[in-house]
């Protein structure tokens, strides 16, 4: 697990900080475990104004952070007075000598630049801090993508490039397939690190929609094959090469991702889900079901944070797993797990 300190100094924007932890928070559910802590502080542990006017209540001072093995300072208007604070300036300084990773949003790293910490390195500032930026700290090098990431130096220009750099930092610090799923999720357009994703091979992209359209009535994978123009074989060995399994086990894999957002959110009764999605019986469907998730699926009825997560994972199919960390960001789960055969 790694510990993050978010460094709110005042009139930091609300919404830089919702865009570092609700990734944070996505991943922690995903992977049913805590990937990531994190905990807001500022310098002094009072509450901290951000620009929109709300007044945030933070875990701590400075101390707080002690432990963590990343800092982010968030800043947005009026950052000078802040990151000017000899207190700040000399803890930040001292985070760095013992290879604390910092980083920057927005104007947060005016404070990493205040502190000498950016000299020679890149840095990404936003476009309306630019020329001051750079007139004040002509040592450090600014680039033009919206995040910069180097060894224990990470900067962002703010607003919605925040959501890119925390997919890259997740990658970074957790797996490549928890980032990419997260992206997933926060319905972020970048290119795919998941190990089964489809566009990697147009072939097998063309076999899920033709699973996609065909859920209720499942085709044979003979008559998928035919309909790309490819032997039953080939397409075997695509589907083995690219995503670890077989054709039938992706259709069921596809089946079974169907069913479970049919359970958690509509009314269909069991019998109603297993006829929609292909199954040829309530009690197979209830096998599978439970080897997925660990639950019945007369269970799974609620789309809720501790609710069993569906999750793609490569060779090994489909996982389930339940006892969420829940909304907080201290505390930890008790993971299952079970893979269908």
């Amino acid at each position: 697990m790694r510990r993050l300190g978010l460094l709110l100094l005042p009139e930091f924007s609300n919404l830089g900080l919702a865009a570092v932890t609700e990734p944070l928070f996505v991943a922690n559910w995903l992977a049913q475990r805590p990937l990531f802590e994190w905990r807001s502080v500022s310098v002094d542990g009072k509450p901290v104004r951000a620009s929109n006017g709300a007044l945030l209540t933070v875990d701590g001072d400075l101390a707080a952070a002690k432990e963590c093995e990343s800092v982010f300072v968030l800043a947005s208007f009026e950052p000078l007075q802040s990151a000017r604070s000899r207190l700040l300036t000399r803890w930040l300084q001292r985070a760095a000598r013992s290879g604390v990773e910092l980083g920057g949003i927005e104007n947060g790293s005016l404070a990493l630049a205040e502190a000498r910490l950016l000299d020679n390195h890149p840095a990404a500032i936003h476009w309306d801090n630019l020329a001051g930026f750079q007139e004040l700290f002509p040592k450090v090098r600014i680039v033009s993508a919206p995040f910069s990431v180097t060894p224990n130096r990470i900067t962002c220009a703010g607003a919605a490039a925040i959501l890119d750099m925390m997919i890259a930092w997740i990658a970074r610090h957790a797996d490549a397939q928890v980032a990419d799923e997260v992206g997933r999720h926060l319905l972020l357009a970048r290119s795919s690190t998941a190990r089964d994703e489809p566009r990697r091979d147009d072939t097998i992209g063309r076999a899920r929609a033709l699973m996609q359209a065909h859920i209720d009535d499942p085709l044979p994978c003979a008559a998928i094959a035919e309909r790309l123009n490819i032997s039953l074989r080939q397409l075997e060995r695509r589907f083995k090469q690219a995503l670890g399994r077989t054709v039938h086990a992706e259709y069921r894999l596809v089946r079974v991702e169907r069913a479970h957002q049919y359970l958690q959110q509509t009314r269909l009764s069991v019998t109603e889900v297993a006829a929609l999605t292909g199954f040829s019986s309530v009690e197979y469907f209830s096998k599978v079901y439970r080897r997925a998730f660990a639950v019945l699926p007369s269970i799974d009825r609620r789309q809720a944070t501790d609710a069993p997560v569906f999750r793609r994972h490569g060779s090994s199919g489909y996982t389930g797993a339940t006892n969420h960390p829940g909304p907080t960001n201290h505390t930890g789960p008790t993971t299952r797990r079970r893979t269908p055969s």
